[in-house]
């Protein structure tokens, strides 16, 4: 009897570890894994066992743990004392996970996991641990990032954002901001540039967001202040490397850069 009230307060009851198969994971792919489910000091119920995916995302001056997709795997069980069960799982990763790292090196900034759940009949269940998941970037998403990079500007951090875009077709609650301090060439003109990737099966939105430096006539003189200037485009897949982007991106932010009035 003693033992039971153990389980039931989380103390000798049954546990869980989960552990992700494949090293890497791309958006849109699959997320494969198992989950060991070990019996405790005592028979207990299982009434669900499932696995989640969760960002941590900014959510004005606070951050929330979001879901970007749950996996219900097993639920009214019973669990042996001592027994090991292991319970494989798949995930389907929606197009618009965040990107966590490049080539192996993780970007700053981003917090993207797996989450066990296991619920036991009549039974306290401590949170699980949440396990990080190195997710890389389509082939679009890469080129684009390294063009970025081989015009001069610099990765600064990335985040998650829980809003939405104007006038795209946007799937999840929020969106992923990866920073870049400008380069030479556009560091008069430029305060810091942001990329947004919208992927789908066969292409990637991509939006860019320009913190524009701007001179403006204050009390007499000239003060300054920051305007955000948006430009987007698409990425096909089928055509990725018929494109010169980083001759496409410097055209762009020239433009930007350009003067458009007298205190600009």
């Amino acid at each position: 009897m003693f033992q039971k009230v153990l389980a039931s307060l989380g103390s000798g009851g049954a546990k869980v570890d989960a552990r992700i198969i494949d090293p890497a994971v791309r958006p849109g792919g699959t997320l494969r894994g198992e989950v060991l489910l070990t019996g405790g000091q005592v028979d207990q119920q299982v009434e669900s066992l499932g696995v989640s995916v969760l960002a941590r995302v900014e959510t004005g001056n606070t951050t929330a743990d979001l879901p970007v997709q749950s996996v219900h795997l097993a639920g009214r069980e019973l669990i042996r004392a001592g027994s090991q069960i292991t319970v494989p799982f798949e995930v389907q990763l929606p197009w618009e996970t965040p990107i966590t790292s490049v080539l192996g090196k993780h970007l700053t900034g981003m917090a993207v996991g797996l989450q066990t759940n296991l619920d036991l009949a009549g039974s306290v269940v401590d949170p699980q641990d949440v396990d990080a998941i190195p997710v890389e970037p389509l082939p679009a998403q890469h080129r684009i990032l390294d063009a970025m990079s081989r015009i001069g500007f610099q990765f600064r951090g990335a985040n998650l954002e829980k809003n939405r875009l104007d006038g795209v077709d946007q799937q999840l609650p929020f969106f992923q901001e990866i920073t870049f301090t400008p380069s030479p060439a556009f560091a008069q003109a430029f305060a810091e540039v942001t990329v947004t990737f919208l992927a789908r099966p066969q292409d990637v939105q991509v939006v860019l967001d320009v913190v524009k430096k701007v001179r403006v006539a204050k009390g007499g003189g000239l003060g300054s202040r920051s305007q955000s200037m948006l430009g987007s485009f698409v990425v096909q897949n089928a055509t990725l490397a018929q494109n010169n982007w980083e001759k496409q991106l410097e055209a762009w932010f020239h433009q930007v850069a350009a003067p458009r009035a007298i205190f600009d």
